[in-house]
């Protein structure tokens, strides 16, 4: 049975911020169906490196306000095309994809040929909150670079009324 926080909290998610063992979490889009959230990966989907073989992910979830409300250990199982979960799932989330190309019987088809469905569960009680601040240092990228001073060629003084 799952902490009633995650359970509340997954009923409302519509953005999971997902991390396989060491990696970033990234944001997934997801949809809760039975106490568990279920994400589409793969090709013209959502990229989510590692997650369709793990066995285990760490969720987060976040509030209206933006701030997390819970994070917790989630047991990966990926959903097996033409089976029992598949025929019950597949279209509930094919019909909340926004923008998807073609009718949700050709996305199903789609998923099942290229992408995977995985059904992140919770498996164990939730992370503590801390007081502390829960940022990270940014990723190194290519297109950070430091900031600069502005450039001024004299000294800015305050406006004065003019005397005309």
């Amino acid at each position: 049975m799952a902490d009633p926080l995650v359970t509340e909290a997954m009923k409302k998610a519509a953005v999971a911020w997902v991390s396989v063992g060491d990696g970033p979490a990234l944001a997934l889009w997801c949809l809760p169906i039975d106490d568990a959230l279920y994400v589409v990966s793969g090709p013209g989907e959502q990229s989510a490196p590692g997650l369709a073989d793990a066995g285990a992910a760490r969720v987060s979830l976040r509030g209206d306000h933006g701030g997390r409300i819970v994070t917790w250990p989630a047991e990966v199982t990926r959903v097996d095309p033409g089976s029992e979960e598949w025929a019950t799932v597949a279209p509930q989330l094919a019909a909340k994809r926004l923008n998807a190309p073609g009718s949700a019987t050709a996305l199903a088809e789609r998923w099942a040929a290229e992408c995977a469905v995985n059904r992140l569960a919770p498996a164990g009680e939730p992370e503590a909150r801390s007081d502390g601040s829960e940022a990270t240092p940014p990723r190194e990228s290519p297109a950070a670079r430091p900031a600069k001073r502005p450039f001024r060629l004299h000294r800015v003084r305050g406006a004065r009324p003019s005397s005309r």
